[in-house]
């Protein structure tokens, strides 16, 4: 006796594989989601400062270079992790001054090495931008980048 798949079943194992997957991806997302919100976003120091470095990072295209998070071009290093590279947890104040001067002294002029042009970029701005950048380091990225290099 064979067995075979009728028309009526292919249809009920599409329906309901559809229906399956559909579910478990509203699941999923929403999972998703409430992590993102409540675990992995530092939602209590997001202040209006980080609001406004966001907005100096998306006016002068930041990520047309670099990547935040693992987004962006490879052209230039990951900034996710530089608040950390550059010792914020450790000096606060040391490494918002390195990341000043460093940003002021672009480009640093070395043949044969990328550039970073220079945006004249005000103090508040700076203070902004930098505010911007700690903040992304106390995002929970379970582990990303894989490791402080940038």
């Amino acid at each position: 006796m064979a067995e075979r798949l009728t028309k009526s079943a292919a249809r009920n194992i599409f329906y309901g594989g559809s229906i399956f997957f559909l579910v478990a991806f509203v699941v999923l997302t929403i999972q998703s989601h409430l992590y993102i919100k409540n675990t992995s976003t530092d939602e209590a120091t997001l202040t209006e400062a980080v609001a406004r470095g966001k907005h100096v990072w998306e006016r002068h295209a930041c990520i047309n270079c670099h990547t935040l998070l693992g987004e962006g071009a490879y052209f230039a290093p990951e900034l996710g992790n530089v608040w950390v590279r550059y010792g914020g947890r450790e000096d606060p104040a040391g490494a918002r001054a390195a990341l000043k001067a460093w940003i002021r002294a672009q480009p640093l002029g070395v043949e044969g090495r990328r550039q970073m042009p220079q945006f004249n970029l005000t103090e508040q701005e700076l203070d902004d931008l930098i505010d911007f950048l700690e903040w992304t380091s106390r995002i929970d990225t379970q582990g990303w980048p894989p490791n402080v290099a940038g």
